[in-house]
C-alpha cells in the first residue's frame, strides 16, 4: 500500500463514482481519527465539526465502545444474525428499554430495519399507510428524509429528487414553520387546507417532519408548531412521524429532540448516532397499537447490525444512565450559541439557526458559506454547509468534544468567516 497521498488520491478519480461528495470539500486522505480530531496521510490534524453528519455524536473511536466491540469479535460473538434472537440484541433492547424508553414514559416497540436512515423512513411511511389504509403522506418544505424512492418522495430538495429518474408520488408538501416568512402562519395554512373539502388534499396517512431540519438549513420548529401538527394529525386520523435521525441522540440537548414538547409520536425513525460509533444501524420506534406487520412483511438482510448492538448498548450505559451528559451538552450548546451570534455579527444580514448542538448561521449565499468552510478547512477545521442553496454554515461537532478543542474550532471558524467576509466586501 502506497503512503504517497498524491498517488493514493488518483485511485478515487480513477475508480470511485462521480456520486462522491464530501471528499470534494475535504481533499485529503484521512488515515486515523480519535475523539473530535482526524489525521491525514501527511500528518495534518483537523478538528471535526462534521462528525459523520451527526453519526459520530460521541466522537471517533470511543475507547469503551471500541474495547467492547474488540472483545465481542475476539470471542467469536455473532457478526450477522438476520433477525434471529441473540444475547447481543437482547442486551441492547433491555438497555434501550431501561435507559431510554421507561424513564420517558414511552412504550414503543423497536423495529429493526435496514442499516441507514432512509430504511427507517421507508418503513415508517409503509406502516402508516398500512395502519390507516390511506396513501397520502404530508411532508414539509426543506425536509430531507433519505434517497430511496419512498423517502425521496418526501424529500424536498430539487437536486436530490432529480436523481430519481422517475415521478415521485404519494406525498403532499406543506410549509414548514417560517417557510414563507414570519408573517405567514404555516400551521393555520395547513389546517385550512385540511379542513377545506375542495383543497384537493387527500386525507393523510401521516405527517412526516423533522423537529430540526438538518440538511434543509437548520430550520428549528417551535414547540407550538410541533404540538400543533401533532393535534392536526390526531384530528384527521393520521399518524405522527417525527424523524429524529439527525436531530436525535442528544444532538439538540436531549436524547429525543421532542422531549420538552407535549407530543407522543406514533413512529420515530432513528439512525446515524444510534450505533454510538458510526456503524450502520437504523431502527423505527413504533407505538404498540400500530405494530401490525405480518412476519417478514417488511424485511431485509441487514436488519440490525449485531456489532452495532454492542456499541449502542455501551453508549447508552456510558452517556444516558443519568443526566450528567445531558447537562454537558447544554453547557456546550451555550458556548456554541454565543459563537454563532458572534459569527452572525460579522456578516451583514446573516441569521443564527438551529438549537442545541445543531446550530449554524445563514450567511446569505451558498458561495460565501462554501468559501468560509473552505477557509476553515485550510486552517484545520472540517465543517460543511446545508440549506436550499447551501447558504448555512452548519456546526455538528461531536457532543463529547472537550471544551478547549471546541473553543479552538469555533475560533478557527470565526477567523475563516472574518477573512472571507472581507474578501467579499472588497470584491464588491
Amino acid at each position: 500500500m502506497t503512503t504517497d497521498m498524491s498517488v493514493e488520491k488518483k485511485v478515487f478519480a480513477r475508480r470511485e463514482s462521480e456520486a462522491r461528495s464530501y471528499c470534494r470539500s475535504f481533499d485529503t486522505v484521512f488515515t486515523s481519527a480519535s475523539g473530535s480530531e482526524m489525521t491525514d496521510a501527511a500528518g495534518n490534524t483537523y478538528i471535526d465539526f462534521l462528525a459523520g453528519c451527526s453519526s459520530l455524536n460521541y466522537g471517533h473511536n470511543d475507547p469503551d465502545m471500541k474495547a467492547a466491540l474488540i472483545e465481542h469479535i475476539s470471542n467469536d460473538g455473532i457478526a450477522h444474525g438476520l433477525d434471529m434472537y441473540t444475547q447481543t440484541k437482547a442486551a441492547f433492547l433491555e438497555t434501550f428499554e431501561n435507559v431510554i424508553l421507561k424513564p420517558r414514559g414511552m412504550d414503543h416497540k423497536i423495529m429493526m430495519v435496514g442499516p441507514t436512515g432512509t430504511n427507517a423512513v421507508e418503513a415508517a411511511m409503509k406502516l402508516a399507510r398500512k395502519v390507516t389504509g390511506r396513501t397520502n403522506v404530508i411532508a414539509f418544505t426543506n425536509g430531507f428524509h433519505g434517497m430511496t424512492l419512498g423517502a425521496l418522495a418526501a424529500t424536498a430538495n430539487a437536486g436530490k429528487r432529480g436523481g430519481a429518474g422517475m415521478d415521485l408520488s404519494g406525498v403532499t408538501r406543506m410549509p414548514y414553520e417560517g417557510a414563507f416568512g414570519d408573517e405567514v402562519d404555516s400551521l393555520s395554512l395547513i389546517e385550512q387546507m385540511l379542513e377545506n373539502p375542495s383543497s384537493g388534499i387527500d386525507a393523510p396517512a401521516a405527517f412526516l417532519m423533522e423537529p430540526v431540519q438538518g440538511e434543509g438549513g437548520l430550520n428549528a420548529a417551535s414547540k407550538e408548531f410541533i404540538e400543533g401538527v401533532a393535534k392536526l394529525a390526531k384530528k384527521h386520523g393520521a399518524l405522527l412521524i417525527l424523524d429524529d435521525i439527525q436531530a436525535g441522540v442528544g444532538r439538540t440537548g436531549t436524547f429525543f429532540s421532542f422531549e420538552e414538547m407535549d407530543v407522543e409520536p406514533d413512529l420515530i425513525p432513528m439512525a446515524k448516532s444510534l450505533s454510538g460509533m458510526g456503524l450502520p444501524f437504523a431502527a423505527l420506534l413504533v407505538k404498540p397499537e400500530h405494530d401490525i406487520w405480518k412476519p417478514a412483511e417488511h424485511n431485509g438482510t441487514f436488519r440490525g447490525n449485531t456489532h452495532a448492538f454492542v456499541t449502542a448498548r455501551v453508549a447508552l450505559e456510558k452517556f444516558w444512565k443519568d443526566d450528567t451528559f445531558q447537562k454537558d451538552i447544554q453547557t456546550k450548546a451555550a458556548i456554541l450559541s454565543e459563537a454563532m451570534h458572534e459569527l452572525a455579527k460579522e456578516i451583514p444580514g446573516s441569521k443564527v439557526k438551529g438549537r442545541g448542538m445543531m446550530m449554524g448561521v445563514d450567511v446569505g449565499s451558498g458561495e460565501l458559506a462554501g468559501d468560509i468552510c473552505a477557509e476553515a478547512f485550510r486552517r484545520g477545521l472540517i465543517i460543511e454547509t446545508s440549506g436550499a442553496h447551501d447558504e448555512v454554515v452548519k456546526v455538528l461537532a461531536p457532543l463529547t468534544t472537550p471544551v478547549d478543542t471546541f473553543r479552538e474550532g469555533l475560533k478557527i471558524l470565526l477567523q475563516a468567516a472574518a477573512i472571507q467576509t472581507k474578501h467579499k466586501i472588497a470584491a464588491e
